[in-house]
């Protein structure tokens, strides 16, 4: 079973922001060499005749040469001092091909407020207070970076302390803690004799992509300049639940890596126990998950797979992360002693062509072979989408499902979702989204039309391909369908009929009028019958869109239309992928119960259901509960509850909205929670 529909929704704009603007030329090819001898010394006094650098086996002239002479190495003459640098908002970026910072360590603090409860805050203040009054050395320049609820820059380069230390000390403590509320994942927090946990995996997720990207931008800032970085990121561990993007991780990490910046984690929660059924900053376990060790033991999961994201994003960049330490300043003195002297290589490339393929780079030395050469070993060239040849334009495609390297020039949001159709299948709805301001219409006549192509697999945990789904949908919007799809997004969505189990899938999207592409990468979980309420996903929506009117519609069977769980006469329930409304609209929430019990009377099951959006720890708002004892037609043992709630009456803001299903005859019941954002 397979539909696919396409269509624009409509959101209010969000208010502008302060963006920090660089820029950086493509032209120049910069490399950052070092060469160690077989002590693993550092290797000084080489000339630019002493270097060969190959692109594709080509080789190339050096147009740059530069040493940077760090610790461990005793300078000839004292360098100049570093610029004094009082700025803010911004990395000052250096001409291309010169080094601004000549003989310097370049050091970033950044500090990931979105992550850290008020005391793990103070403490990472504490920590990089010490680094700057007792570990910071000569050729130190440090910048500083915080995320909270949007990226700054708090400080440019500079190796004045005075100016550092007030720049700490000017935080305020406490702000945007409330982003960081563990959440428990529905895998480790169950309880043995529970039918279901309250699930906030996605609420963790939300913020996850926030943080991966912001440590994106910040690579991307720091590659104006040429020389190495070392990003410090204190945070208090990455969570690892839920629908997640590792496209974003991957993408996170190759930003760094093209930016000749390497991660240094530091888990500002220092040398932590987990005391049986957690401390007080959460509630008391219920059930029995206490006394079996089921609750300590997904409480250790949940920290372990935190601190493993921050371990990935060093190891991936050449850094390393500091965890279970009470020191926190030992994680800068960490990058202190991997940052030595290097060489900064830079040159023309020789091949002209803007085709956006991997060059592969190579770097040796003429007359040295007992040397130890550490470089990056390629880059991707500049592309233009015109040029390319239709056959271009699919192994584009093919190249960015099947390797490694993913792409975010186009920002997707995606959402997986899982209905039983018949006993051991399930259907699971794909829904792909995409901001329309970054997508320019074509016009012809009087309609303006865009192309979309989608490309997606789905695989099993031993890498076999078990479904896949490849479209190009040419979307055309009149006047008005245009300036209302300008305000919102484009959304895309198909479908896979799968068995229970563990996959992966892997999603690439491209508008072919830039040829802007992104990639969606996400494991997924199709439970089946487990735990004692046998619940569907819920999905959670603002739009009903008929069938008929669908912007894009790849298949025309309108029998199986009929039978997609999410259409209800002739009406489509749109995913909200984001979970963002206004207070115009109402929230609709549906979800399937199967086999449910039957009472002995009538032998039909009784089913009630409600949901509620909480804010501030209260009850904000709650919809009329709904009872049915009707089972959905062709669709033995399974029942349907769709629930309305009118947003009016929430002020904007953040709130959690809950989901609550009970079989009334069992007297069991289940919960399922996700954040969500009133707009005004």
């Amino acid at each position: 079973m397979r539909t696919i529909l396409l269509a624009f929704l409509a959101t209010a704009a969000a208010a502008p922001q302060d963006t920090v603007k660089f820029t950086a030329t493509t032209r120049m090819v910069v490399l950052n060499v070092t060469v160690r001898d077989r002590s693993g010394a550092p290797v000084v006094g080489l000339t630019k005749d002493d270097f060969e650098v190959l692109e594709d086996g080509k080789r190339q002239s050096i147009s740059v040469f530069e040493f940077q002479r760090l610790a461990g190495v005793v300078p000839e003459a004292p360098a100049a001092p570093p610029p004094s640098s009082p700025r803010r908002n911004a990395i000052t970026s250096a001409a291309p091909g010169t080094v601004r910072y000549r003989d310097r360590r370049l050091l970033v603090l950044f500090f990931d407020f979105s992550s850290m409860p008020a005391e793990d805050q103070s403490r990472a203040q504490r920590g990089a207070l010490k680094f700057i009054s007792d570990r910071m050395l000569p050729e130190d320049v440090v910048a500083i970076m915080s995320f909270g609820a949007r990226l700054r820059v708090e400080q440019d380069f500079t190796a004045d302390r005075d100016v550092l230390a007030g720049t700490i000390r000017g935080f305020r403590i406490g702000e945007t803690s409330d982003l960081t509320a563990p959440a428990p994942d529905s895998d480790t927090a169950a309880e043995d004799n529970a039918a279901f946990s309250a699930d906030d995996a996605e609420f963790n997720l939300f913020n996850t992509d926030r943080k991966l990207t912001a440590l994106e931008n910040a690579a991307r800032m720091l590659a104006a300049l040429p020389e190495k970085k070392a990003l410090i990121y204190f945070s208090s561990g990455v969570g690892k639940t839920g629908i997640e993007n590792i496209s974003q991780v991957r993408a996170t990490v190759n930003a760094a890596v093209r930016a000749n910046v390497a991660f240094y984690p530091v888990d500002a929660r220092g040398l932590s126990a987990l005391p049986p059924g957690g401390d007080a900053s959460r509630g008391g376990p219920k059930g029995t998950g206490l006394f079996t060790g089921k609750t300590q033991f997904g409480m250790a999961d949940a920290f372990r797979a935190q601190q493993q994201t921050l371990s990935t994003l060093a190891a991936d960049t050449g850094g390393k992360a500091l965890v279970d330490s009470n020191d926190l300043s030992a994680g800068v003195a960490l990058a202190q002693r991997d940052l030595a002297s290097y060489y900064i290589l830079g040159y023309y490339t020789s091949n002209p062509a803007e085709d956006g393929r991997f060059r592969r780079v190579q770097v040796r030395l003429a007359h040295r072979k007992d040397a130890r050469l550490d470089f990056r070993p390629g880059y991707f060239a500049p592309k233009r989408f015109e040029r390319m040849s239709g056959s271009d334009r699919e192994r584009q495609l093919e190249d960015a499902l099947l390797l490694g390297d993913p792409v975010t020039e186009l920002p997707l949001a995606l959402e997986v979702d899982y209905f039983r159709i018949s006993p051991g299948r399930y259907f699971a709805p794909v829904s792909v989204r995409a901001p329309r301001s970054l997508i320019p219409l074509a016009r012809k006549g009087a309609e303006e039309y865009t192309v979309f192509d989608f490309i997606g697999q789905v695989r099993d945990p031993r890498g076999k391909l078990v479904a896949g789904v490849r479209d190009s949908i040419r979307v055309k919007l009149d006047e008005d369908g245009a300036a209302r799809s300008s305000r919102g997004h484009f959304q895309y969505e198909t479908g896979f009929t799968l068995a229970p189990g563990d996959y992966r899938l892997k999603f690439v999207v491209r508008e072919n009028q830039t040829g802007r592409m992104g990639t969606f990468e996400t494991g997924f979980h199709v439970p089946g019958a487990e735990g004692w309420v046998h619940l569907s996903s819920v999905v959670w929506s603002g739009q009903h869109e008929p069938v008929a009117a669908a912007v894009g519609r790849a298949d025309g069977n309108d029998k199986r239309m009929a039978a997609h769980p999410l259409v209800r006469e002739g009406q489509k329930i749109v995913p909200s992928i984001t979970r963002v409304f206004r207070r115009d609209q109402t929230l609709y929430a549906y979800a399937e119960l199967y086999d449910p019990s039957r009472d002995g009377t009538e032998d039909s099951p009784s089913v009630a259901a409600s949901v509620g959006c909480y804010g501030g720890g209260q009850l904000a708002a709650e919809s009329q509960p709904v009872a049915t004892r009707r089972l959905l037609s062709g669709r033995p043992g399974a029942v349907g509850i769709e629930l309305a709630l009118p947003l009016s009456s929430l002020a904007p803001g953040n709130y959690v909205c809950q989901y609550n299903v009970m079989d009334q005859v069992a007297q069991s019941f289940a919960q399922r929670r996700v954040p969500v954002v009133i707009l005004p």
